[in-house]
């Protein structure tokens, strides 16, 4: 619906009455909202590490311990990893080495083999060095497999095969002022030092398991989505899971992963129960083959431009045009219909006042997707999401609604409240026992705990610091990357920085502004590159009144990952600190600082 910019949207413009529909909104967070928060969630620990065992190599793989001597230590092999090694390639380091617990590169994509594995954000943008690679995907939205196959690909271009070590822990990493350099244990037995560390462990990493009573006591056959049981279910990542012919299958879990594999196990499943606490909002994927004409017409610089197009798009910005022009992008061009382009311009206020109505209107829309898809009334309204858009991670899915109108297929809604307990035998919500053979955990990865336990090991800096200690009442550091006390040593990810839908983006700009610093470094000389103590303050008071910004909008939102669950402030997590002018402003700061070349707010010794 065009509407006229200069006066002010009201409700019959849309069809819809706001205020009942704020209400709702409040009803249903306050269903979810627990006092425990993240600690809601339990570690893969005791009986259950058997879920982080590696399916995909032949076990009792042993080799000797490293003691060597390297410029740069890269922690983790998914695209954090594959972008900083290969920036870092392009600047001119010879000597890299990349440390990764998995069996090969690809990180979330060599574990995360579920069916019906794909990216969520157009593959055009979000797989990374395409013009690099000189390749282009295959289709609108990329499945699992060709997304690792394009991480071995930018591996062997890059020739990061060569020193790299796979199935390989970090336990520990400690800074030795005599030799200036970084000391990286291992589960192998390494000692190895590193001039320089950067640090990608990765958001999607740390499988987590909801803190239910009785989840040991369960004697059936179950696993994580992480690490998925295909000896058990028969069939790929493209389905035909006959192995569950005959079997009743309970998965707990309606986040993105769910949505992927629920239209498959429902498919071959005897019976499945899908068990809810909030619906996701799932809008349409409408994946297609990559058009070869469209291929031809591809100039110089164009994944940049349709980077930087989705990046300002999805953080608010406005394009003349919408390249990507997909569900991400379709609240934004909602908004810019109301926007005032008289010259006059909106306060902020009335900006926000629209963007809420636009994001209303959106979310109609995605309400109403549901009664095309599933006929019984009850499950339908089960399936509805009563919250903004970006207070929980879009979906997209073209057979996850349709996939509950299948006779055996069961959608347990628990009203908000999350599974009561696990028996022996099944599953029980609200008194009811519902009988399983297989329980299969689609409940995500720790995201919002402290960076040292995702990361799996301390960091001691400096005189003994420990970065646990120093970021126990939040993080600390300058642009997200460097933090007093731990010279040499480069955070890549979450880490007080600007975000944006498409991780790979972000890792890529990080990667290149790590790579400068790097190469800045070596060509002066320097033995230690570390930032002052007060362009680190300063940081942080940035990111402090960045998070004021967002917090009322944040509280405002239904518990999960990205408000810390209901406690936003409170995290020391992957989403513990974002830059609130957005991930393209960010990107921007970072090349102006750049641009100037004096390292301003750094110590180089």
């Amino acid at each position: 619906m065009a509407l006229d910019s200069r006066r002010r949207p009201e409700p019959a413009d849309f069809g819809f009455d706001p205020n009942p529909l704020r209400e709702k909104y409040r009803r249903e967070r306050a269903k979810r909202i627990r006092a425990d928060g993240n600690d809601q969630y339990r570690e893969v620990t005791g009986d259950f590490v058997r879920y982080l065992d590696d399916p995909y190599v032949e076990p009792g793989y042993t080799r000797e311990p490293l003691s060597d001597d390297i410029e740069v230590a890269i922690i983790g092999g998914g695209f954090g990893g594959l972008l900083a090694g290969a920036r870092l390639r392009e600047a001119g380091v010879d000597d890299l080495r990349i440390i990764e617990s998995g069996g090969d590169f690809g990180g979330t994509w060599y574990w995360n083999r579920y069916p019906g594995a794909q990216c969520d954000i157009e593959s055009y943008v979000y797989l990374p060095l395409l013009e690099e690679m000189n390749y282009v995907p295959k289709e609108k939205y990329s499945h699992g497999p060709e997304i690792l196959a394009h991480s071995q690909a930018i591996a062997r271009r890059y020739d990061l095969y060569t020193n790299a070590c796979f199935q390989t822990l970090v336990t520990g990493l400690h800074w030795d002022p005599d030799a200036a350099r970084w000391i990286v244990s291992t589960n192998r037995g390494d000692r190895i030092k590193a001039r320089f560390v950067c640090m990608s462990n990765g958001p999607l990493s740390l499988a987590k398991l909801p803190g239910i009573p009785g989840v040991e006591s369960f004697e059936g056959h179950s696993f994580h989505t992480s690490r998925w049981d295909y000896a058990y279910t028969g069939g790929d990542t493209n389905g035909n899971l006959t192995g569950l012919r005959g079997k009743r299958v309970g998965i707990i879990g309606t986040g993105a992963t769910a949505v992927q594999c629920v239209p498959h196990v429902g498919e071959m499943a005897e019976h499945l129960f899908v068990f809810q606490r909030t619906p996701s909002s799932i809008d349409e994927r409408g994946n297609r083959p990559t058009d070869p004409e469209w291929v031809k017409t591809l100039e110089p610089g164009w994944q940049q431009r349709r980077m930087d197009n989705f990046n300002i798009l999805v953080t608010g910005g406005f394009q003349e045009e919408d390249l990507v022009n997909d569900g991400w992008t379709d609240i934004i061009q909602k908004l810019s219909s109301m926007v005032d382009r008289s010259g006059e311009g909106d306060t902020p206020e009335q900006i926000e006042a629209k963007l809420e109505l636009a994001d209303f209107q959106k979310m109609e829309q995605i309400r109403d997707r549901v009664d095309s898809f599933v006929d019984d009334p009850v499950t339908a309204e089960a399936l509805k999401p009563y919250f903004r858009q970006f207070c929980k991670r879009p979906c997209f899915h073209d057979q996850y609604l349709s996939t509950f109108g299948r006779p055996n297929v069961t959608l347990v809604d628990t009203q908000g409240r999350g599974v009561e307990r696990v028996s022996e035998g099944g599953i029980v919500v609200d008194g009811q026992e519902y009988e399983v053979d297989c329980l299969i955990y689609a409940t995500g990865f720790e995201v919002g705990t402290d960076y040292t336990r995702r990361a799996g090991y301390e960091i001691i800096g400096r005189e003994g610091l420990a970065l646990s200690s120093k970021w126990a009442d939040g993080m600390s550091t300058f642009h997200g990357f460097l933090s007093r006390g731990f010279p040499n040593c480069f955070f890549m990810g979450g880490t007080q920085t600007g975000l944006t839908p498409n991780f790979t983006h972000m890792l890529n700009e990080q990667s290149q502004h790590i790579a400068y610093i790097i190469e800045r470094g070596r060509k002066s000389g320097a033995t230690t590159i570390e930032t002052s103590e007060e362009a680190e303050a300063e940081w942080v008071r940035t990111i402090n009144e960045s998070a004021n910004r967002r917090q009322d909008f944040l509280l405002e939102c239904t518990p999960g990952y990205y408000n810390n669950e209901g406690k936003p402030g409170e995290g020391r997590g992957w989403f513990g600190g974002v830059y609130a002018d957005g991930a393209d402003a960010f990107f921007q700061l970072l090349r102006d600082w750049r641009a100037k070349g004096d390292l301003q707010g750094l110590e180089l010794r």
